[in-house]
């Protein structure tokens, strides 16, 4: 069963709060983290992406790029930008975006549930990547960023979430220039703490939505600080990690599409010969073609959008192969466009959902020669991959809107 506890958060002191915020960090490059944060000395991009304020500094994984991220903080806190509370709390925190709304409780998950298998994930994580968040983390004394989860929707949890949201007023309530909304209300009362601690700990299961990274960093984190502390007795701080807990029916899986170089030699001609073999492929009647269900892909080639229909010979009741981006993987970027693995050919890159077909029109009319949209990841294929314990195919959901940086950290 899971366990959530509060913790004392560092957070923007409320009239700062939409400068402090900003996206995660590793939704954008180094250049465009400085671009976003110019002009701005509150953004949190100088915590979670401090290699901006090394100009000299041409190694973003430096000792001198986590030192600079802990030496930010301690004057964002000095000169009162954040703020460090007096009590353990929870906190609700609530985006709108295009009329959707998702309200997730921030807490500190266990290290141990990680561990067991009662926090589930669907990804592999990159060895290189994890000791970049381990380092930032440990060095920073802090968890800055949350990681995403989600649960089965849960109704005496979302009571009390929709009752507290109704009757007391918000810490933060802003627009951040893409247009999302970000809410956050913080909840001290001693018994509903604990009513929400009981009611979690109820929940067989916590599903890493996004950032299996952050979560597996956090953890090797907290189990660092046990080896260099023998005498632990659990309930240290590094023994939890900062979470934001979605219900899984206020989320939205968008879909992630490919871009690919070239057609390995292929003629269009021979291409779409090869793929009638286990697609049915017709001109798009609609432009650009949106997939409208299961099974169906939209592909741009040459200036055409068409549309494929996977034939029932290459349907599997298997949870991973029946996935539409592994039929697409398995029956056309391996054994025609000669793509082994996705993660590290350099002919193919990935276009979140939320940019549009019109990005993938663009990116085959400069870098790409065709482009492949699909049908999103549902969260219930989601939560089904974890209960068995596998493993989805790399670049298979995109999760908008993306949450906001910097409005909570917990200290180790």
């Amino acid at each position: 069963m899971a366990i959530i506890r509060p913790f004392e958060a560092i957070r923007p002191a409320a009239a700062f709060a939409n400068q402090v915020i900003s996206l995660p960090y590793d939704v954008m490059n180094r250049s465009e983290a400085a671009e976003m944060a110019s002009g701005n000395p509150y953004s949190f991009l100088h915590v979670c992406r401090s290699e901006i304020d090394l100009p000299e500094c041409n190694d973003p994984y430096s000792e001198e790029v986590y030192k600079k991220a802990k030496q930010n903080i301690s004057e964002l806190l000095t000169k009162k930008i954040l703020l460090r509370e007096e009590k353990p709390m929870f906190y609700i925190y609530r985006q709108t975006m295009d009329g959707r709304m998702q309200t997730g409780l921030v807490a500190c998950v266990s290290v141990d549930d990680y561990q067991n298998n009662i926090i589930k994930k669907h990804e592999f994580t990159r060895i290189e990547k994890e000791l970049d968040r381990i380092r930032h983390f440990d060095i920073c004394n802090a968890n800055t960023e949350p990681v995403f989860l989600t649960y089965r929707r849960k109704t005496a949890i979302d009571e009390v979430i929709q009752e507290w949201t109704q009757i007391h007023n918000p810490e933060y309530d802003f627009l951040t220039k893409d247009g999302i909304g970000h809410i956050l209300w913080k909840i001290d009362e001693e018994a509903t703490l604990r009513f929400l601690m009981e009611q979690f700990n109820q929940i067989p299961s916590l599903y890493i939505a996004d950032g299996h990274h952050r979560s597996a960093s956090a953890v090797k984190v907290g189990l660092k600080r046990r080896e260099e502390s023998p005498n632990f007795t659990g309930e240290e701080e590094f023994n939890f990690y900062m979470a934001v807990i979605f219900p899984d029916e206020d989320l939205k899986i968008y879909d992630y599409n490919r871009v690919i170089k070239d057609l390995n030699g292929y003629s269009k001609e021979q291409f779409l010969k090869k793929l009638s073999f286990h697609f049915e492929v017709t001109p798009a009647q609609e432009t650009p073609y949106v997939p409208d269900e299961k099974h169906t892909f939209s592909m741009f080639l040459d200036n055409v959008w068409y549309k494929l229909a996977a034939k029932n010979s290459i349907l599997s009741e298997d949870i991973i192969e029946g996935l539409d981006v592994s039929i697409l993987q398995n029956n056309v970027l391996d054994p025609l466009l000669g793509i082994k693995d996705p993660r590290t050919d350099k002919r193919i890159d990935f276009v979140g959902g939320i940019r549009g077909l019109k990005e993938l029109e663009r990116r085959c009319q400069t870098d790409m020669q065709i482009a492949f949209a699909l049908y999103p990841v549902s969260i219930s294929d989601l939560l089904s991959v974890s209960d068995e314990g596998k493993v989805m195919p790399p670049k298979s959901t995109w999760f908008e809107p993306k949450l906001g940086s910097g409005l909570f950290m917990h200290e180790l």
